[in-house]
């Protein structure tokens, strides 16, 4: 691979020149610029990031801190962020950081203060007062995903809304025993988890329905979803209708469902969050929130504030979009009813 020295000795400058012509750091004429730039894409010469930085204190690096890499909705939100890089010619450095861990510790002690990174982008993070105060202590713009904070800007779904939209569906079907499932219930458990609770909780309110609020605690997960449900639909009393915290959650409960010998929509109508990749697969009623938008987004809204580090942060609030499927059917219809009426 050709190096700046063949560079420069090519275009017939020195290697400040040459430097000075590809970074942008310093005077160089347009035509010594044309000419240093046209060597190294004879020579196919692409200069380090490293390199660059220390010429221009601009590394062209973004870090990426999230809890966890390998659920859908994290991985697709990562994407949304390389994506948006890539179109930039920005590098990505990524760190996953579970909570309470000594890995998470290192990294927000260590790592972030010894890497040259231009900005950073915690994704579902919540971080704690001390750690909020390492972040900041590294004087770089932050954009969070994910819940809300008067310290970083923020691009989210509107999650209240969304939950809101999910029981008012079912609601306008004719349920009443409608609950939610999803979350453990603690005050420390995840914002998003008590903040959809507490989107559902206000629905039924509203509705007057308070007597028939109920919360299926459960891991937030598929598995978690589907031993819960398993629970929950053999008693007696079984809700006709669930609002999952996720998609996840709601095909866990399909699946319990099915095993049960409950028709879904016939006898339970379900209802998620996310538009996962499985949604389509089981006829998931849900909201879609568009995480590899958020992604993109977080990347548009970070790289204002460096170009701007002035910049007041700022909260997005997406909406999400009800997609309806076959999880969910007027309470009291049978599958026979609807598909003669189809």
């Amino acid at each position: 691979m050709s190096g700046i020295a063949e560079v420069a000795a090519l275009a017939g400058v020195s290697k400040a020149t040459a430097s000075r012509a590809l970074s942008g750091a310093g005077y160089v004429s347009e035509a010594t610029r044309a000419r240093v730039t046209d060597a190294a894409e004879q020579l196919q010469y692409v200069p380090s990031t490293h390199a660059v930085g220390l010429a221009t204190g601009r590394t062209k690096t973004i870090g990426v801190l999230m809890p966890v890499i390998s659920r859908w909705f994290f991985a697709e939100v990562l994407e949304g962020i390389q994506a948006a890089l890539l179109e930039r010619g920005l590098d990505l450095t990524l760190y996953q950081a579970p909570p309470a861990t000594a890995a998470r510790e290192k990294i927000l002690r260590e790592l972030l203060v010894r890497k040259r990174i231009e900005g950073l982008i915690a994704v579902g993070l919540e971080p704690t007062d001390p750690e909020w105060e390492r972040l900041s202590a590294l004087q770089k713009p932050l954009v969070a995903i994910v819940g809300s904070s008067p310290r970083a800007s923020v691009v989210a779904i509107d999650d209240d809304h969304a939950v809101r939209r999910a029981t008012e569906h079912l609601i306008a079907l004719g349920h009443r025993r409608i609950a939610f499932i999803g979350g453990d219930g603690r005050a420390d458990s995840p914002q998003v988890d008590r903040n959809r609770f507490a989107g559902y909780r206000d629905a039924m309110a509203d509705a007057g329905l308070s007597d028939s609020i109920a919360h299926i605690h459960s891991p937030v997960s598929l598995p978690g979803g589907y031993s819960a449900a398993v629970d929950a639909l053999a008693a007696r009393d079984r809700p006709t209708g669930l609002v999952a915290v996720c998609d996840e959650v709601a095909v866990g409960a399909i699946i319990a469902a099915r095993r049960l010998g409950i028709q879904v929509p016939g006898e339970l109508s379900v209802t998620g969050i996310d538009d996962h990749e499985y949604a389509e697969m089981f006829s998931l009623t849900t909201l879609e929130q568009r995480p590899r938008l958020q992604g993109s987004s977080a990347v548009e809204l970070l790289l204002d504030h460096i170009g701007d580090p002035g910049k007041p942060a700022v909260t997005v609030n997406m909406k999400a979009r009800l997609i309806v499927r076959g999880s969910t059917q007027a309470l009291g219809v049978s599958a026979a009813a609807r598909a003669t009426r189809a």
